[in-house]
């Protein structure tokens, strides 16, 4: 089974699980191009816990965790297959973490808007893995590097987040991006594309523009299990960029 890329998706608003734009065509685009996983393992920025957790059931639910929004995408069912031997098989990777099987959570709309496009039959088995609230950049990242081999077995690692993430700045009168969001997400797509993955996992040392740009680290965190995957030989491709509303990045990124 030859290796399975690794994904980062700039999910941006929920609303992007019903629209085709430029970004959503990209997500199709992309799934259309990738050979058949074994399984998904997602991890988004809206499934945060105390220690790790990694979904166990054998249908994960659909998670309508947002309010404000029209009725068509609260109606969205995304009935994908769980994988309970894959969760198994994440904990194995992870010791000596421990790794709580959660038979409650299931698809958060950080996993499900990217996966409608993707793959949008609902065919592959997903699960999602928590982000630990309580540990340091390093530690998603090393993560990565932990879960790295599940690529060889077939397991497609998506992160779905945002690296310029800032709902208190939003421009809702002209979308123009802010200054700081375009020197940010351009620091990160050089970063990127250069594997400087130290300066990634160190992003706060850019002062000003990272601490608009991550006021919190949720939405940047998937994007640093995807870099720890990335294998010494492989380079990481810009899939698509742009900024939406001044101060959400849709950067998204293809390892391998």
């Amino acid at each position: 089974m030859s290796r399975m890329p690794a994904l980062f998706i700039g999910h941006g608003s929920p609303m992007n699980a019903l629209e085709r734009n430029r970004y959503t065509e990209a997500w199709r685009a992309l799934g259309a191009s990738l050979p058949r996983p074994s399984a998904v393992l997602c991890i988004s920025a809206h499934w945060l816990t105390r220690g790790l957790a990694v979904t166990a059931m054998p249908v994960p639910r659909t998670i309508h965790d947002f309010g404000g929004f029209p009725q068509a995408l609260f109606d969205v069912q995304y009935l994908a297959p769980g994988d309970e031997l894959m969760a198994q098989r994440v904990c194995e990777m992870l010791r000596p973490l421990p790794v709580a099987l959660d038979t409650e959570w299931g698809l958060d709309h950080g996993a499900w808007s990217v996966l409608v496009h993707l793959f949008p039959k609902a065919d592959v088995p997903v699960l999602q893995l928590s982000l630990d609230a309580t540990q340091p950049a390093s530690f998603h990242y090393a993560i990565g590097q932990q879960l790295a081999a599940l690529r060889d077995e077939g397991v497609l690692i998506v992160g779905s987040g945002n690296v310029v993430h800032n709902l208190r700045r939003l421009n809702m009168r002209s979308g123009a991006a802010y200054d700081w969001a375009t020197r940010f997400e351009s620091f990160a797509r050089r970063a990127i594309t250069a594997r400087d993955h130290v300066a990634l996992i160190d992003w706060s040392a850019l002062g000003a523009d990272a601490a608009l740009s991550v006021p919190t680290p949720e939405h940047y965190w998937p994007l640093l299990p995807v870099l720890g995957a990335q294998a010494a030989d492989e380079t990481a491709e810009i899939v698509v960029d742009g900024i939406e509303l001044g101060s959400i990045s849709m950067l998204a990124v293809r390892v391998g």
